[in-house]
């Protein structure tokens, strides 16, 4: 097939009440001012990486009931080539956004992707989750992107396999978990001992990074957020982007950074990816330059 990027992380349909009053509490009832159906987890950051350009494919199993009916005819949609298994049932989390954040609720049947499925696509990269590791093929490079679950189980037993990764992308609390540690630089340059790159996202703080012992930390841009969920797959997407197209670790933050703050208006991440032109186009009011020649880019053959 010969695809940029493969996304291994599990396929999701995301529930989402948009404008909700409040959580409620037990024995409580809220209501929201609406109610969005879109596809999400792997499949953000593939329809993400899709609308900058890249050539993607998901790999993670769906279901052949509405979810994933949905999920299928969006991927379509986008141009994104789904190779996964058909399995009994879709994982499917709601979505409660309020006060600037969001709480969620999930079904997983833990259905997973095969190191077969990875490799029929022949991606330049694929993105994964901790356990993932292993089935990455060897040719292409590597991004592991944790999750809430992820964090849990791989608390103080983070998989040796992470040596090999291009890098390890996590949130602050996450980073916090998987550590031990009360400060998130702290964290990263940790985990940092584990993988040679270690990106952490902030939220409204913006991310950081560590590499070859360098802790890189650009701002965080400004956002009113209606709907935070998926940001952080947006920024792998991003982040991913930048990566294949030559970046300096600076530059892929900052692309990054911003492509996950322009999500954050509206309900739903998908909803919020922007394209390659709306993304160019904001950049330039944060004085964010493309590199001549450079989003053509690419690692070279082989590199990890």
């Amino acid at each position: 097939m010969g695809v940029d990027l493969v996304s291994g992380a599990p396929l999701f349909l995301d529930i989402t009440f948009p404008g909700l009053e409040s959580l409620p509490a037990p024995g409580e009832e809220r209501y929201a001012e609406d109610l969005v159906v879109a596809p999400g987890g792997g499949a953000i950051t593939a329809i993400g990486a899709a609308r900058l350009g890249l050539s993607v494919a998901a790999a993670g199993p769906l279901g052949n009931d509405y979810a994933g009916r949905l999920i299928r005819a969006s991927l379509a949609d986008e141009g994104i080539a789904w190779v996964g298994r058909t399995v009994e049932r879709t994982a499917t989390t709601v979505v409660l956004p309020a006060d600037g954040d969001r709480a969620m609720v999930t079904f997983d049947p833990a259905d997973e992707v095969t190191a077969v499925q990875l490799a029929a696509c022949e991606p330049r990269a694929a993105v994964v989750g901790l356990e993932q590791i292993e089935l990455v093929p060897e040719v292409a490079a590597a991004y592991v992107a944790t999750g809430d679950a992820d964090a849990r189980r791989g608390a103080g037993t983070l998989p040796s396999g992470l040596a090999g990764v291009r890098a390890l992308l996590t949130n602050e609390r996450e980073a916090l978990m998987l550590t031990g540690r009360t400060d998130v630089a702290d964290a990263a340059r940790e985990l940092a001992e584990h993988t040679p790159c270690v990106v952490v996202t902030r939220g409204a703080q913006g991310a950081l990074a560590v590499a070859d012992g360098e802790l890189v930390s650009p701002p965080g841009r400004p956002a009113d957020p209606v709907d935070t969920t998926g940001a952080g797959d947006l920024f792998a997407a991003a982040y991913i982007w930048a990566d294949l197209a030559g970046l300096s670790l600076n530059e892929r933050l900052r692309w990054a950074v911003l492509y996950a703050a322009l999500s954050v208006g509206v309900p739903t991440a998908v909803a919020g990816a922007k394209n390659l032109a709306a993304l160019v186009a904001a950049a330039a009011e944060f004085d964010l330059a493309i590199p001549a020649g450079r989003l053509s880019g690419s690692l070279e053959d082989g590199e990890r």
